[in-house]
């Protein structure tokens, strides 16, 4: 059997958690007395930012140890199964070192380990689509991590947030680019693409921010109809209900998931983001 690996920053919805040879290694966020929780099994989403709001130092996160991903290679060895892992981008995490690092360790050669080179639902489309390529397709562990390692680079995620100061602290962007998106009234728009998080543009107002947010669609390439489209918002679900309505009314889409950031990325992204994850068209 073919295995796919993934991390708890991947944000899967419980669906994808249950698919058969889907194993999710969890991450772990650290507050500020010292309780720490496991990524998705200790904390739901909701209850993570609800304690988020009381929280006066924001909460560290910290990545699987090489021992939690020893015991998933050692258990897929003893069942004579191969492993396809896809993990959080190596730029924003040291989740893909560990991985590897364990590989090393126990001498576990049946794993190919795939670089994300993005994070949350953008992990996410990669695992649907390894299991895609494995249950319907036939393809070998080779084969899939071969086509995640070409599609990674069209995954595009774009998001409105009310700040960039988790962000910030949490040393994901510099300081000069978290000025400008705090300025008064200001709303930045991020994206994320080959794992780097950039301040793609701004507006004045969260309306306009969303207006900014859908003129970078055809910017970073179209939405790729083939792989649908994920509406992704960390503590309020309605805020992805201006991105739904332009994508159906103006762009014709359906067929969309929405889902929750985690608690490992909302610590960063922090309260109030909603955005859009994509593949991009192909080039011509």
């Amino acid at each position: 059997m073919i295995r796919i690996l993934t991390d708890s920053a991947a944000d899967l919805t419980p669906a994808d958690r249950a698919r058969p040879g889907v194993t999710v290694v969890p991450l772990q966020v650290v507050f500020s007395n010292g309780d720490t929780a496991l990524d998705g099994v200790d904390i739901t989403g909701d209850a993570y930012y609800e304690r988020l709001k009381g929280e006066e130092k924001l909460p560290r996160t910290s990545q699987p140890s090489p021992d939690q991903f020893i015991e998933v290679f050692e258990q897929a060895r003893a069942a004579g199964d191969q492993v396809v892992a896809v993990l959080l981008s190596s730029t924003l995490s040291g989740t893909w070192q560990c991985a590897r690092l364990a590989a090393e360790t126990c001498e576990f050669e049946d794993l190919w380990v795939v670089d994300s080179r993005t994070g949350s639902q953008g992990e996410a489309v990669l695992v649907r689509e390894a299991l895609r390529l494995r249950d319907e397709q036939g393809c070998t562990a080779e084969q899939i991590a071969a086509a995640l390692e070409e599609l990674k680079g069209r995954i595009r995620i774009l998001g409105v947030v009310d700040s960039l100061k988790h962000l910030h602290k949490g040393g994901r962007l510099p300081a000069a680019v978290a000025l400008v998106g705090g300025a008064l009234g200001i709303k930045p728009v991020l994206s994320v693409m080959d794992g780097e998080i950039r301040l793609a543009d701004t507006a004045r107002g969260r309306p306009g921010a969303l207006v900014a947010l859908f003129k970078q669609i055809d910017k970073l390439g179209g939405i790729d109809p083939q792989y649908g489209y994920v509406l992704l918002y960390s503590d309020e679900k309605s805020t992805v209900a201006p991105i739904h309505r332009y994508l159906h009314d103006n762009l014709h889409l359906t067929g969309g998931r929405v889902a929750q950031l985690g608690a490992v990325i909302g610590t960063h992204i922090g309260p109030g983001c909603a955005a859009l994850v994509f593949v991009a068209q192909p080039a011509e």
